[in-house]
């Protein structure tokens, strides 16, 4: 039971007179108003105030609530106890955090005290109060404890309001006894509990969303130390753990700093979210930094918020790291473990865990980074022990320079990164202790970096230790199955830390100001000149960092079926060596932004695109495709797969007559074949619209051949958008005798592509319908989303050189909304602007549409009608 004294003393004097000196009872309306006017009390001292004094202050204006409706319903005159239990239990209650009751009874209870216990409730529920409550004996408390590790938990944290001090004196006695959780299977459980949590969220603290309470590094870990401590020590607080040895002073003080940050965050979310809401959600992180007295000028409050989060969070996990495996070595008796085992005079190995032998060793600051090359170089290692993780943390805090202005430390640095299994637990000890940032001062300035946008999921640091694990993954043959062709890429190279120190380069000068890409690149060449790296090695890792962007934004803005836009690529990348470095590079970035956003019609986009390029490079860059052989060879083999069909070769010529040149050259053989076959034959009155049975690439292929209209492309794309569905690559060609020949690559609302017949049958009969009207669409700007509404992107209007002389490239990136590409396609419809292809790419709160379009004359638009369009769009959409 928490003993320490609700500081009653901070709170206005008039709170507890309404609730606690006056002898009249207060109505239901009477006690909403005094809730009301102590909560904007509790916000107006949240600057001025000590956080935990109005935590307290919360607990103790709801225990004078709950005593007064106590003694309102005459519960006062029966064997029952009110006990506070959970957070409320400790006397820390959040703005809107519920309130944890228990209800304390003797065995039996009597109808009349039944009838009083509801009248009770349903008062607390009148006067909003979020009540988490229950009803139980002691013999039904032991029992459910005995059960449940939460019920027990919360047990542990009780304090009593109101009523009978005898049964609260006889349950407290027995909830301490083994009977019901030993120290040992207690702390095993809240283990196991945690670890479960962590896996919930992936075993990511840095998301950019992160749940403040449930988070890896959060408050929960926090409470987890103290639950621990609690049953093992009878602690009462974090104090005590210092009085038992398990705390050094300096550290009971940053776990009650991390603390203070935690809930002072926690607090002021509450007050923003309006409801009990733990979710750092980018809707409130503006108005939360405001409160927390970050400012409120732009993203930069915001960032410098987060970045002291993530700080905080790293602090919180290595402490619980240190604490748990603390109580773990004194709760459960080492009986079962091994001797130390000695690796060299500096280290050994305890339990699996490395450990020094001397308390001195980190005085040497090299010895730190030599711990790391032991843990990669030593299998039989899973972690590091309490105890030199203690030293370590000092002798970090002590370091006045980067790591690697000591030659010596940069050779072992090297090592690590080209061991087998350096960029395996090494590395991931390495990023979690700060020893990267302790190495690389140019990483420690990302540590916690903000990225303000819904596209990447976690901060600057988290999302680059990602990609490394990504590319360290591939190396693995046992991850074979997953990226195939990455993985035979990444082991045949014959330096795959060329790749490493790209990934950790790639973002590295994000945050600075300019082109991230080219002052990393000038950092990463500085890095790897000084680690003794070859000319050829350093220039490497220099362009990967400085062109890791390149193929991603070609492959998802670009036509790649185009041989110029191939060209293009291949002459910067220049031979298959960089081909095969950037292709990985690419695919260990892409997914390591954002998982949720990877999908197998990007990946298919990446490995067209490298395949393409491969054979270009083969065949030499200065060789273009002879456009008229191309053209000749993929209809004579359309002509051999339709060879034992019913298709006439007659009609399928005179077909043939009607297209132009681009749809040969943008289709293949086997497209082709399958386009003719439907098309011959069908009824043209009506549109022919094919939904793919099997995935394209990842996605499902819309074929339509109607009736040429100026309305076809945005009624497509309209109605697609309203069944949920997103277009992210269109191709529209037109016949000689005007017709529309358009295809488009959907996927849904999950990134997959579309899998029932049924779904897409009706999507099939749906657009024919609408293909059918002549009508101009008339299509409504829609608002914008919920979680987009914080970001402030004007409309952004370029247009692009290409070789093309009758078509002209126009790139669009606005802020992602409902049928916003349909608002696009309204547009080009109103001027009369014929489109050709169009790539569609979302990243998080944004799209960057790409299209090649002409005038309603097949040519390119000169810089009036550029103007023109780019102010419609303007007009229209921002």
């Amino acid at each position: 039971m928490t003993n320490h004294p609700l500081k009653n003393h901070i709170i206005p004097l008039h709170f507890i007179e309404s609730l606690a000196i006056t002898t009249e009872n207060l109505s239901s309306k009477d006690i909403c108003q005094l809730t009301t006017d102590f909560n904007h009390w509790v916000k107006e001292a949240f600057t001025d105030n000590d956080v935990n004094d109005l935590l307290v202050a919360r607990a103790a204006f709801v225990d004078a609530t709950l005593n007064k409706l106590w003694c309102q319903h005459r519960l006062d005159e029966f064997q029952i106890s009110l006990v506070a239990v959970g957070g409320y239990g400790r006397g820390e209650l959040h703005p809107y955090s519920d309130v944890d009751i228990l209800l304390l009874t003797q065995d039996n209870i009597s109808t009349e005290l039944e009838e009083k216990i509801s009248s009770f409730v349903t008062q607390l529920w009148d006067i909003k109060l979020d009540i988490g409550h229950s009803v139980r004996s002691i013999k039904e408390c032991l029992k459910q404890a005995a059960n449940d590790i939460t019920v027990a938990t919360n047990l542990m944290e009780m304090r009593q309001i109101s009523g009978s001090d005898t049964l609260i004196e006889q349950l407290l006695p027995l909830l301490n006894e083994d009977v019901i959780w030993t120290s040992e299977k207690f702390f095993l459980a809240k283990r196991k509990e945690q670890e479960k949590r962590h896996l919930q969220y992936h075993g990511a603290a840095y998301t950019l969303e992160p749940n403040i309470k449930a988070s890896p590094g959060g408050l929960r870990d926090l409470q987890t130390i103290a639950w621990v401590a609690k049953r093992h020590f009878l602690a009462d607080s974090l104090e005590e753990l210092v009085e038992h040895h398990y705390l050094f002073p300096n550290e009971l003080a940053e776990l009650l700093e991390t603390q203070d940050y935690l809930w002072r965050m926690r607090f002021a979310l509450h007050f923003v979210a309006k409801r009990n809401e733990n979710r750092l959600l980018f809707d409130y992180q503006t108005d939360v930094a405001k409160m927390m007295g970050f400012g409120d000028e732009g993203k930069a409050p915001v960032e410098r918020m987060m970045k002291r989060y993530f700080i905080i969070i790293a602090r919180v996990g290595e402490l619980n790291t240190i604490l748990l495996q603390r109580f773990k070595q004194e709760i459960i008796q080492e009986s079962e473990q091994t001797a130390s085992i000695t690796i060299n005079k500096d280290f050994e190995l305890t339990d699996k865990l490395i450990n020094t032998t001397n308390d001195k060793i980190f005085l040497q600051s090299v010895k730190i980074i030599e711990m790391f090359l032991i843990i990669a170089q030593e299998p039989r290692i899973k972690g590091i022990h309490s105890h030199t993780l203690r030293l370590m943390r000092n002798a970090r805090r002590r370091l006045i320079s980067g790591l690697l202005d000591y030659a010596k430390c940069r050779q072992i640095f090297m090592a690590i990164i080209r061991h087998p299994r350096g960029l395996g637990l090494a590395f991931n000890l390495m990023h979690k202790h700060g020893i990267l940032g302790s190495y690389l001062p140019s990483w420690r300035n990302i540590v916690g970096q903000m990225q303000f946008d819904l596209f990447h999921a976690y901060s600057v640091d988290e999302h680059s230790y990602r990609v490394v694990k990504n590319l360290y993954q591939f190396s693995q043959k046992e991850h074979n199955h997953k990226f195939p062709l990455c993985s035979k890429i990444m082991q045949r190279v014959r330096k795959p830390e060329v790749l490493y120190l790209a990934g950790i380069f790639h973002d590295i000068a994000k945050g600075r100001g300019g082109d991230h890409a080219q002052l990393g690149a000038v950092d990463a060449l500085i890095f790897c000149q000084s680690h003794q790296m070859s000319k050829h090695d350093s220039n490497m890792v220099s362009w990967l960092v400085e062109t890791h962007l390149l193929m991603s934004v070609t492959a998802q803005r670009r036509d790649i079926s185009d041989e110029n836009v191939i060209r293009t690529f291949g002459e910067i990348v220049r031979d298959e060596t960089h081909l095969d470095y950037l292709y990985c590079l690419t695919v260990a970035d892409m997914r390591a932004t954002n998982e949720s956003l990877w999908n197998s019609w990007k990946a298919n986009l990446l490995q067209d695109l490298y395949f393409n390029t491969l054979r270009a490079l083969r065949r030499g860059l200065s060789k273009p495709v002879e456009t008229r052989s191309k053209i000749r060879e993929n209809q004579q083999q359309a002509l051999d797969i339709l060879a034992d069909t019913d298709v006439c070769e007659s009609d399928l010529k005179a077909l043939w007559r009607e297209f132009r040149v681009d749809y040969f050259l943008r289709y293949t053989p086997e497209k082709i074949a399958r386009h003719c076959q439907r098309i011959i034959g069908h009824d043209r009155s009506q549109p022919l619209v094919i939904i793919s049975a099997t995935s394209y690439q990842g996605g499902t292929e819309v074929f339509v051949f109607a009736k040429e209209k100026l309305n076809t492309f945005s009624s497509t794309v309209d109605l697609l958008g309203s069944k949920k569905l997103s277009i992210h690559d269109a191709k529209i060609t037109s016949t000689k005798t005007g017709y529309t020949v358009n295809t488009f690559i959907i996927l849904d609302a999950r990134g997959k592509e579309l899998k029932e017949s049924y779904q897409t049958q009706a999507i099939a009969d749906a657009l024919s319908v609408k293909l059918k009207q002549d009508n101009f669409c008339n299509i409504s700007l829609q608002p914008v989303r919920r979680e987009v509404k914080q970001f402030q992107f004007p409309l952004k209007v370029s247009f692009i050189n290409i070789k093309a002389k009758s078509k002209t490239m126009i790139e669009i990136i606005t802020l992602d909304r409902p049928k916003v590409l349909a608002n696009i396609a309204q547009v080009f419809q109103q001027l009369k602007i014929n489109i050709h292809s169009a790539k569609i790419t979302t990243f998080g709160e944004k799209v960057d549409d790409v299209f090649t379009i002409s005038t309603s004359e097949n040519t390119a638009l000169n810089d009036e009608e550029k103007q023109i369009l780019a102010d419609k769009l303007t007009q229209e959409i921002d």
